[in-house]
C-alpha cells in the first residue's frame, strides 16, 4: 500500500521507523542502479507500514500484542515486527521486537505419581488403605510424607529455554542503544538479524537475535566473556562457543557488504571534495594497526612487533571509495610488515584497472607497482635535499590532505569496534581476519560517511 502522509510512524514502543525516514532513504542514490534513486530502482524497500486490520478478532490480537496504554486512532506497524515481514495467514499479528518484556507463560500443574508402598505383596486391607490415602501434596514436603499409599504430587513445569523472551528486546529500545552495543542503527540491526537467521546454528537454545547481539557486543565493546554471559543469563562457555560460531557465519555471509564499486558508480557518487581536483580518483588507501595480547611464542612476538606502536600488533590495508564506502580490507599482517609489502601481497592490486587513480600518503612507495598496471598514484610532494616545497606543491599537498582525511574517518569508524581499538584477546587472534571483514561490513551499514552536497 502507498502512504502519502509524511506523519505515518510505527506504533510499537521504541520503534523509530516513520515515513519521513523512509522517504529520505528512498531519495538516496542506489549504488547498484546509479544514477537512479532507490525509489526508482527495483531494490527491496527497507520497510513497509501495515495498518490495523478492520476484522474485530484480528484487531483485538494486534492491540493485545502491542500492549499500548493509549493506541493512536490511526495505527500502523512496520514490517520489522512481523515474522514474514507482513501480515500473512500463518503469522497475521505483530510478534517481534515489541519493546516490552512479555509476562512468562503461566506454569502448568503437572501430576506426578509416586509409589511409596512398603510391602512387596500388599494385602487387600493395605490396598484399600492406599486408595484412601491418595492425596495432593507439596513436593517440598515429600520427606515428611507419612502415608504408605501412592501419592499424587503437584509440581510446576519450567518453560523451555527456546520459549524464553529474547534479551535483545529489552536491551535495544532505540537507535542510541543499538549504536552503543552493535555500532549500527536499530533498523539495520533488525535487517541483519533477518538476513542471517537462516544460517543460525541449530544446536543452541539461545534465541538467534540474542546470539547475534552478544557477538556484536563482543566486537563493539570488547566485553569479557563472563560479562556477556551474565547479561544474557547463560554460561561463559556457551557465550564463547556462540561468538566463535557467529564470527565464522557473519564473515561468510557479509562479504557483499564490502563491494568494489564500478567506476561509473564512483563517478556518480563523487563528493565535492574530489570533484574539482581529483575527479578520476578510484579509491583512497591507508594502513592501520591493532594491538595484540602478547603471545608466549617468541617467534610470534617477533613477527608482530611494531616499532611505531612499541607493541605487538597486526597491520591491515583499508581502501575506501571517495564517497566513504569501504571497498577493500586486507587480511591481518604482522606489525613489522611495510605498507608496500601488504599492498603487494593482499590482493588489492587485482581490483585496479588501467586508468584508475589511487590516493595515499607518503608511506605508500608503490608507484612502480601501479605503473605496471597503468594506474596513477596521487601522494603529497616530497622535499629533496633540504629544499622547500614550491607554492604549487604546498597547495597540491593541502588539497590531497583535505581529500585524504576521509579514509582516516573511515578507519576511525572501524575503530569504534573496540575489538580493533583495544587489545585483541589471544583466543580471538586466529579469527582476526574474519573480524576485520565483519567490522568493515558493519561500518558500511551505518550509512553515508560524507554527507551529500547539493
Amino acid at each position: 500500500m502507498s502512504l502519502r502522509s509524511s506523519g505515518t510512524c510505527c506504533a510499537v514502543r521504541g520503534c523509530t521507523n516513520n515515513q519521513r525516514k523512509l522517504n529520505l532513504w528512498l531519495d538516496e542514490q542506489c549504488f547498484e542502479h546509479a544514477p537512479r534513486t532507490k525509489r526508482e530502482c527495483s531494490c527491496v524497500q527497507r520497510y513497509t507500514f501495515h495498518r490495523l486490520p478492520t476484522d474485530e478478532e484480528a484487531r483485538r490480537m494486534w492491540l493485545k500484542n502491542l500492549n499500548l496504554k493509549r493506541p493512536p486512532k490511526t495505527l500502523y506497524v512496520c514490517s520489522f515486527h512481523f515474522i514474514d515481514k507482513k501480515p500473512t495467514e500463518e503469522n497475521p499479528h505483530p510478534t517481534l521486537w515489541l519493546g516490552y518484556d512479555r509476562p512468562p507463560d503461566k506454569k502448568r500443574r503437572v501430576l506426578r505419581r509416586i509409589d511409596s508402598s512398603v510391602s512387596e505383596e500388599p494385602s487387600s486391607t493395605s490396598v484399600h488403605s492406599c486408595d484412601a490415602q491418595t492425596q495432593w501434596v507439596d513436593p517440598g514436603m515429600e520427606d515428611h510424607t507419612y502415608s504408605k499409599g501412592p501419592i499424587i504430587s503437584c509440581s510446576m513445569s519450567t518453560p523451555s529455554p527456546e520459549l524464553s523472551h529474547p534479551v535483545a528486546d529489552g536491551m535495544l529500545q532505540s537507535d542510541a542503544d543499538s549504536l552503543l552495543y552493535t555500532g549500527i542503527p536499530l533498523v539495520e540491526f533488525h535487517t541483519l538479524v533477518s538476513c542471517l537467521q537462516p544460517f543460525a546454528p541449530t544446536t543452541s537454545s539461545v534465541p538467534v537475535v540474542d546470539q547475534i547481539l552478544m557477538t556484536l557486543m563482543k566486537l563493539r565493546q570488547n566485553f569479557v566473556m563472563a560479562d556477556v554471559a551474565r547479561r544474557f543469563k547463560t554460561s561463559q562457555s556457551q557465550v564463547s562457543k556462540t561468538v566463535g560460531q557467529w564470527i565464522d557465519i557473519m564473515s561468510e555471509h557479509m562479504k557483499d557488504l564490502i563491494p568494489w564499486l564500478p567506476r561509473e558508480t564512483i563517478r556518480a557518487t563523487l563528493p565535492q571534495a574530489f570533484k574539482e581536483q581529483f575527479s578520476n580518483t578510484t579509491c583512497v588507501v591507508d594502513c592501520s594497526e591493532t594491538v595484540l595480547q602478547k603471545a608466549k611464542n617468541l617467534d610470534s612476538r617477533s613477527e608482530s612487533y611494531s616499532h611505531y606502536y612499541a607493541s605487538n600488533t597486526v597491520k591491515y590495508l583499508v581502501a575506501i571509495s571517495p564517497s566513504g564506502i569501504i571497498m577493500f580490507i586486507s587480511d591481518a599482517y604482522g606489525g613489522k610488515c611495510s605498507d608496500r609489502y601488504i599492498t603487494q601481497s593482499s590482493g588489492f592490486l587485482d581490483y585496479l584497472r588501467a586508468g584508475d587513480k589511487v590516493m595515499g600518503d607518503r608511506g605508500f612507495t608503490i608507484r612502480d607497482l601501479l605503473e605496471e598496471r597503468r594506474v596513477n598514484l596521487i601522494i603529497p610532494a616530497f622535499t629533496r635535499k633540504g629544499s622547500q616545497l614550491t607554492n604549487e606543491e604546498v597547495t597540491h599537498t593541502r588539497r590531497i590532505a583535505h581529500a585524504r582525511i576521509h579514509v582516516e574517518r573511515a578507519i576511525r569508524r572501524l575503530k569504534v569496534y573496540k575489538i580493533l581499538s583495544q587489545t585483541v584477546p589471544i583466543n580471538l587472534v586466529p579469527k582476526i581476519d574474519k573480524i576485520l571483514k565483519i567490522c568493515a561490513g558493519l561500518v558500511n551499514l551505518r550509512g553515508e560517511l560524507i554527507s551529500s552536497e547539493k
